[in-house]
């Protein structure tokens, strides 16, 4: 049990999160597919306007609420996420009447999960994510996923980059790591598909509900779908509130009377 729920809250951590009170967001509509492919650039061309679409920010504060689904065990939890660009990840989780029950913070070196539900703490590198994911995943590929943005590692001139029904896909594969990002009319990532060539493990995420931020836009909806072997994970997350280029702190210290374990 204590393995499940330590498994879980890292999971988390790794893909995305967020709390708060529900607000009425204003929703930009996706165009729909009229059928007529995007006009035929070069690729580096292609490749370049669809990473333009990605939000700028130096840092983001999500709040929002989630249902997550483990192995058939559904509940609602309630998420707050911080980030500061390329430095840091930060993830308040809460279970029933808004109690915290874990917390985490992930840089491109480490990764710390603070369970407060079982009063346990795990300290380790970031390394330690390819247990549960494959090897190929970095820092950079999590903050891409949670801001809704391009990922870097795969906007390269080696993918393939098509049009098909009317907007563009981008595939490829990279050591043992097969990927396909699919882009709405709005020329925004809509779906991500990560597979391990090696291994029973995939991961599928799809976006929805754009809202403007700073005159790009940004996805308030986010369903993510994980497998690594017999364990599968569902996770439907509606951000009620998104915030970019404000002060964001990181609190995390571990209680002297908690157990750290490996």
């Amino acid at each position: 049990m204590r393995r499940n729920i330590l498994n879980s809250l890292l999971f988390l951590a790794l893909v995305s999160l967020t709390m708060a009170c529900k607000v009425k967001k204003k929703i930009v509509v996706v165009p729909p597919v009229t059928g007529v492919a995007p006009v035929d650039t070069e690729k580096v061309e292609t490749l370049k306007m669809l990473a333009e679409k990605d939000i700028s920010y130096t840092t983001l504060s999500l709040r929002g609420k989630a249902k997550l689904d483990i192995n058939g065990n559904a509940n609602n939890v309630s998420m707050n996420i911080r980030i500061r660009k390329d430095e840091g990840i930060w993830v308040s989780i809460g279970g029933p009447m808004g109690i915290e029950v874990g917390r985490a913070l992930i840089t491109p070196d480490s990764i710390k999960v603070l369970n407060k539900w079982q009063g346990v703490y795990l300290g380790k590198p970031f390394s330690y994510v390819h247990r549960f994911t494959n090897p190929q995943v970095t820092y950079k590929l999590l903050q891409a996923i949670l801001s809704g943005n391009t990922i870097p590692e795969f906007m390269d001139t080696d993918a393939n980059v098509t049009s098909k029904n009317g907007v563009w896909e981008i595939s490829g594969e990279q050591a043992d790591l097969a990927y396909l990002a699919l882009f709405n009319t709005l020329f925004k990532v809509s779906e991500y598909q990560l597979n391990d060539l090696k291994s029973a493990k995939a991961l599928k995420v799809v976006y929805g509900d754009y809202q403007n931020m700073n005159g790009t836009l940004f996805p308030t909806t986010i369903q993510i779908n994980s497998m690594a072997g017999t364990q599968k994970i569902a996770l439907n997350i509606d951000f009620s509130k998104v915030e970019s280029n404000l002060p964001v702190d990181f609190p995390f210290n571990v209680p002297g009377k908690y157990e750290v374990i490996n």
